[in-house]
């Protein structure tokens, strides 16, 4: 039976039916994502996806596609595919969102106080790794190109913050209260990683490792995803044997309001799979990827 779909929230989500009872309760105990976070550390094996990615690449040496951007499809498949990750809490009730997006932040030059851009993409029906690659690839090569920082959030966060430090604590006084309700203004919004399905920094492209990140008491992002540097290590195989093997730490932060241990763990899991059968990122997004949870 089709989901009964309440008012649309304001932030595009909508309340859900099976929320429970315990659920909402810990909305009003714990009303600050950053009181409920859930943090999980992991290791995935990359040997199959890394191979998948350099066969890629000498298919089209005018751009390549990188580790990070088969984590951001691995990651999107999974929040299409378990629902329960694309969720969130705002003024203490839980909204199933109804688009995935996801954001991360790119330093314009790598050099210490070099400025970041944020950048968000809302994977599309039909994408596949290759079409998100590609516009990846373009976006953040056009950022590093230009002179000027990106439009959207980074303009309004700059002219906000050159006001009087009075004005500064009452404008973000007002933000935090249309937060609350969800009356945030669309111009605050667009391009703000706080308003996303998911967060995600590689952490690995500065040669730093997976760290914890907190969540955060503002807007709608209830997972926060790092993963650390490339690197190969013998590993013992199933069979017994042992292999040098490409591994990847990964950290996930949630809000354990959304959802329980056992489906974030889940939902790790379906991320392994994928990087274990590469081939699933060129599935269209609409396109299942067919793994048995048993």
């Amino acid at each position: 039976m089709a989901e009964k779909k309440h008012k649309l929230h304001k932030n595009g989500g909508y309340r859900p039916d099976d929320v429970t009872g315990l659920q909402k309760l810990m909305c009003h105990l714990w009303p600050n994502r950053t009181d409920c976070e859930v943090c999980l550390f992991d290791t995935f094996d990359c040997t199959e996806v890394v191979r998948y990615l350099e066969e890629k690449n000498a298919s089209h040496p005018d751009y390549k596609t990188t580790i990070f951007h088969a984590t951001i499809v691995a990651v999107a498949r999974m929040v299409l595919e378990r629902p329960l990750m694309n969720r969130f809490v705002q003024g203490r009730r839980i909204y199933q969102r109804e688009d995935v997006s996801l954001s991360f932040t790119a330093k314009r030059r790598f050099a210490d106080g070099a400025e970041e851009s944020l950048m968000t993409i809302s994977p599309r029906p039909d994408d596949t790794l290759d079409t998100i690659s590609k516009h990846l690839y373009g976006d953040i090569h056009q950022m590093r190109k230009s002179d000027h920082g990106t439009d959207g959030i980074d303009g309004v966060i700059n002219s906000l913050m050159s006001l009087p430090l009075p004005l500064q604590m009452l404008i973000v006084k007002v933000v935090r209260l249309l937060d609350f309700w969800g009356l945030t203004p669309k111009a605050l919004k667009d391009g703000d990683p706080h308003y996303t399905s998911v967060l995600l920094s590689n952490l690995g492209s500065i040669k730093c490792p997976a760290v914890y990140h907190h969540l955060t008491n503002y807007g709608t992002q209830s997972i926060m995803i790092t993963i650390g540097t490339l690197r190969k290590e013998q590993v013992m195989m199933p069979d017994g044997t042992m292999q040098v093997r490409v591994l990847i730490d990964v950290t996930a932060t949630l809000d354990e309001r959304i959802g329980d241990g056992f489906y974030f763990a889940r939902s790790l899991k379906l991320i392994k799979h994928i990087f274990a059968h590469p081939e699933l990122l060129d599935l269209p997004m609409s396109e299942p990827s067919g793994f048995d949870y048993k």
